[in-house]
């Protein structure tokens, strides 16, 4: 894939700055248009997204279309539905101080968008964003990962068909291309990734007070307590440390369980893998692939410690690795250091809750948080600990509902989106105080004669 060069970047956000100056894209009219549009071109383009999205991580159709194209789609509907009465300018109260003045909350673009999205879920992550932008009213540049090419190219396809790029563009390459977006000023940056790459985004954007969403990761945990649905919460934690073979954000990261129900859990979660994914798991249609050799170097080395007590097989030219459970893990080893990425599902047991809410209060705030157990103590844990989203005795669920906000805390991410957030992060929300001319009260002018009158009502 060849790098799009700095002077055609340079040439895509002057003719946006320009498009945006005209006032096209403020009008609802337009913004509902163009999101019908898009919808009706992903349905056009299905076959191609889910063609690429097989040969770049071996995605079937389904998981394909489950978690890249029905969330995205969704989305766009909703916005439809809903745009006009977001975007409608909304009284506030005026304190009566101001009277007879009125105040109202007006909602407007913030400008020209970056997007730069990444390779786990290359379609939505990138496509889902674009609905806030186009919602919002803005102008947008595109930035697809390069390490899933096909659906690179499928998007580059898509944008080229439905917007001009000087509305709507996309750019390709390495991070080379990255560094020359993030040296230009933009009006807004999106930035989905890791925590290391955020803090780079942030730096860069702090060169020009660019506000931006950072959505990154991190270790989401997962505790099932001794009161929880054993069956239930391994046929969960199985089906969300899979899907995408664990290269999802908030995938349950890592298993705190009680040692009372250890045993039975681990088996449980070995049997509903096999059930959803067969004996022989490398040959099943519906398990994915790591994405690179690096990834597939670096979670090998993250099965190095501990006991292994399901899967553990490795086909690096397949880029395969099976679903693992890993017991007897200590704090210190490497798979409890990063954010694993991957079907790797580290264990470790607590006595009392309070010894795993310690742990997770140790350290960094995570994007998900997943708790097994009657709801009673579930409200206990979920006051004593934080993170960007959670379910109860579910995994990843939170992230299907559009009325919810998604993003993370901390260091798993700054800002939410989805459903209204996401036309709430592309907007400046501009307050106005319009006041009468018929009338010019003297209680805020020099010398202030009434200032005890002001005193008692403010």
């Amino acid at each position: 894939m060849q790098d799009t060069s700095a002077n055609i970047i340079k040439d895509i956000l002057k003719e946006q700055r320009i498009f945006f100056a005209s006032h096209q894209t403020k009008s609802l009219k337009f913004r509902i248009e163009k999101l019908k549009q898009f919808k009706a071109c992903i349905k056009k383009f299905e076959i191609k997204i889910t063609e690429a999205l097989w040969k770049d991580l071996h995605k079937s159709y389904e998981e394909a279309y489950l978690t890249e194209i029905s969330i995205v789609t969704q989305e766009i509907d909703y916005h439809i539905k809903n745009l006009k009465r977001w975007a409608k300018t909304k009284r506030v109260t005026t304190p009566i101080h101001l009277l007879p003045s009125s105040s109202r909350i007006i909602y407007e673009p913030l400008g020209v968008a970056l997007i730069i999205a990444p390779w786990n879920y290359p379609f939505q992550l990138l496509m889902n964003s674009l609905v806030g932008a186009i919602s919002a009213g803005c102008c947008a540049i595109l930035k697809p990962s390069p390490y899933t090419p096909n659906i690179a190219m499928v998007m580059e396809e898509m944008v080229h068909e439905i917007f001009t790029p000087d509305y709507i563009g996309i750019v390709q390459g390495s991070r080379k291309v990255n560094e020359i977006l993030l040296e230009q000023r933009f009006d807004i940056i999106f930035f989905t990734g890791s925590p290391s790459v955020g803090k780079v985004v942030m730096k860069a954007a702090a060169e020009h007070l660019t506000p931006i969403v950072l959505e990154l990761g991190g270790k989401s945990p997962c505790i099932v307590d001794s009161d929880a649905n054993i069956d239930i919460a391994a046929k969960r934690i199985a089906w969300g440390k899979t899907i995408n073979a664990g290269q999802t954000c908030i995938a349950p990261d890592y298993l705190f369980v009680h040692h009372a129900v250890k045993d039975e859990l681990l088996k449980k979660i070995a049997f509903h893998l096999t059930n959803m994914f067969g004996a022989d798991i490398q040959q099943s249609h519906y398990f994915p692939r790591i994405v690179n050799q690096q990834a597939m170097t670096r979670l090998q080395k993250l099965m190095e410690h501990g006991k292994i007590l399901f899967g553990g097989k490795v086909d690096v030219d397949d880029k395969y690795i099976s679903p693992t459970i890993i017991d007897e893990v200590k704090p210190e080893f490497p798979v409890m250091q990063e954010e694993i990425f991957g079907p790797i599902l580290p264990v470790m047991t607590f006595n009392h809750i309070d010894q795993a809410i310690s742990y997770i209060n140790e350290n960094e705030k995570p994007l998900a948080f997943y708790y097994f157990g009657k709801n009673k103590r579930a409200k206990e844990v979920l006051s004593k600990t934080t993170s960007g989203g959670a379910c109860i005795n579910d995994t990843l669920m939170h992230i299907t509902n559009h009325h919810l906000p998604f993003g993370g805390v901390g260091n798993s991410g700054l800002g939410k989106y989805h459903g209204i957030n996401s036309f709430l992060a592309f907007s400046n929300a501009r307050a106005v105080v319009t006041s009468p001319s018929w009338i010019d009260l003297p209680l805020k002018y020099a010398p202030f004669k009434y200032f005890k009158l002001i005193r008692k009502i403010i």
